[in-house]
C-alpha cells in the first residue's frame, strides 16, 4: 500500500473494513514484533484457527498482511503471516481523491457495491 497512487473507493472501503474490527486490530499488533506461525497467533490473539482464518483474509485483501508457507526441518508445511508495510492517513482529501480514481478508471460508485 505504500507509494501507491490514489485509492479508488473500493480499495479504500476494503482498507478501511480491514481496520474496521477490534480482533483485526490486535492481529495488527501481535504482528508488528515480526511473523508468527498461524497456530501461534490464534493462540495469542485467544481464537480458533478457523475464525483467524476469517480474520487474515479480510486483513489480506486490504494488503495489510501475507502469508507465506513454508517447510519445517521434518518437512511439515507451516504458514506464517507477517505485516505488510503500510501507511495510510484518512482525510476528506483521502475520499475526494480515491472518488476521483473512481471517474478516472470508469468504476462505477461507492454507493452502488453489492455487500
Amino acid at each position: 500500500m505504500e507509494g501507491r497512487d490514489a485509492l479508488t473507493s473500493e480499495e479504500l472501503l476494503t482498507v478501511l473494513t480491514g481496520l474496521g474490527h477490534p480482533l483485526r486490530l490486535q492481529i495488527i499488533g501481535e504482528l508488528a514484533t515480526g511473523r508468527v506461525h498461524v497456530s501461534e497467533l490464534a493462540r495469542r490473539v485467544g481464537v480458533s484457527r478457523p475464525l483467524l482464518y476469517m480474520h487474515l483474509e479480510r486483513l489480506e485483501k486490504a494488503g495489510l498482511v501475507e502469508g507465506r508457507l513454508e517447510l519445517s526441518p521434518d518437512g511439515k508445511a507451516m504458514k506464517y503471516i507477517e505485516l505488510r508495510p503500510f501507511s495510510f492517513t484518512l482525510t476528506v482529501s483521502t475520499v475526494l481523491a480515491a472518488l476521483h480514481a473512481d471517474q478516472e478508471k470508469g468504476h462505477s460508485r461507492a454507493g452502488d457495491r453489492s455487500d
